[in-house]
């Protein structure tokens, strides 16, 4: 394989800029052409990056024979259908979340990114978060005892959609996350309370409840109607428990604090009495894990190269967002309250 990746990207849209900047500045990528329909956008291509061609037709792009890998961030509905002609012309995708809306597209993919030994990966960019891999260490150490519940907060008053609704728009990015934390559990049940306030039929706000196995309580909150932008993960854990703030300076706080369970012998230290139960409340000290900055975007296109050239496993690939969407996907379809341990195909980590 040649040492340098030849990529196109259809749509420099909203978040597409920070992706361009991104690919134009690793060394190992080659980016030939960006598509988008708008010539406000190409113009604007153009500007930063002259020696990149622009086109209004991604059909260039698949009929490339020099293209190796498409970055596909488009609005969500066009995700799945550009992916397969990607794939079908045998080149690489990395396409922006939600790869697609159900878990049959999402398979779709997989099974033709299979047949034709190519990398399908999906932009799950707080994955390459330091601060998040940070969070992931502690758990993995052990440093919080048993995980008891984790809940986030992902709002603002904010950038209004309507190809996606606040769940489908913010939501996957928790999700995601907190099944990279967990180790990639399949929920047991799963339900969603949202309401539609500034356009009908969208839901401007959701709260999802899930529970997962090891009885691990998952509450997220997303919002595009609140007065602060908040975007915070807080794992309580029987030892310690941790805080994620994006927002914040120290973006990782570990907190010793807890309740302990303690058995104490009854009054007069009457033997034959059983125990009683007493409680211990811990307030230890708060430590900052030090943390080595690097953009996520950055490490994601990094990791998206390494796969495609060096044979990496891919962190954000298809057996990830298919847990995503199964998720997301339960509870778009009017059944916003779901049992899911009893699943048929909970062995294959898929929910139907």
């Amino acid at each position: 394989m040649n040492s340098e990746l030849t990529i196109a990207q259809i749509g420099v849209g909203y978040w597409g800029p920070n992706l361009l900047r991104n690919l134009v500045s690793n060394k190992q990528c080659h980016v030939k052409l960006a598509v988008d329909l708008s010539a406000d956008r190409r113009d604007f291509v153009q500007s930063l990056y002259p020696d990149v061609k622009v086109s209004d037709d991604s059909e260039e792009v698949f009929s490339d024979p020099d293209i190796d890998a498409v970055i596909v961030s488009t609005p969500v509905k066009s995700h799945f259908d550009l992916s397969v002609k990607a794939l079908e012309a045998g080149k690489h995708i990395l396409v922006e979340k939600p790869m697609a809306t159900t878990v049959n597209e999402v398979e779709e993919i997989g099974r033709l990114a299979e047949e034709k030994n190519l990398i399908a990966m999906a932009g799950h960019t707080f994955l390459y978060n330091p601060a998040v891999r940070s969070v992931k260490k502690i758990m993995d150490a052990g440093q919080l005892g048993d995980i008891r519940y984790i809940y986030s907060q992902r709002v603002n008053l904010g950038r209004i959609r309507s190809d996606v609704d606040a769940l489908w728009n913010l939501a996957p990015h928790d999700i995601s996350i907190v099944q990279y934390w967990l180790n990639e559990p399949i929920p047991i049940s799963i339900k969603r309370t949202g309401m539609a306030y500034v356009q009908e039929g969208i839901e401007d706000v959701s709260f999802l409840n899930i529970e997962y196995p090891e009885n691990i309580l998952v509450n997220i909150h997303v919002s595009w109607l609140d007065p602060h932008k908040v975007r915070r993960m807080t794992v309580v854990g029987s030892e310690k428990m941790v805080v994620y703030d994006d927002l914040a300076e120290n973006k990782v706080t570990v907190y010793d604090k807890g309740i302990d369970r303690m058995a104490v012998l009854g009054e007069n230290m009457d033997f034959d009495q059983p125990e009683v139960s007493n409680f211990n409340h811990r307030s230890g000290h708060a430590t900052v894990p030090v943390i080595k900055w690097e953009e996520p975007l950055k490490v994601e296109i990094e990791h998206f190269v390494d796969c495609v050239m060096g044979g990496a496993f891919c962190l954000t690939g298809v057996d990830h967002v298919k847990k995503v969407v199964t998720v997301l996907e339960q509870v778009s379809t009017g059944r916003h309250s779901l049992k899911l341990i009893n699943s048929p195909n909970i062995s294959s980590g898929l929910i139907h």
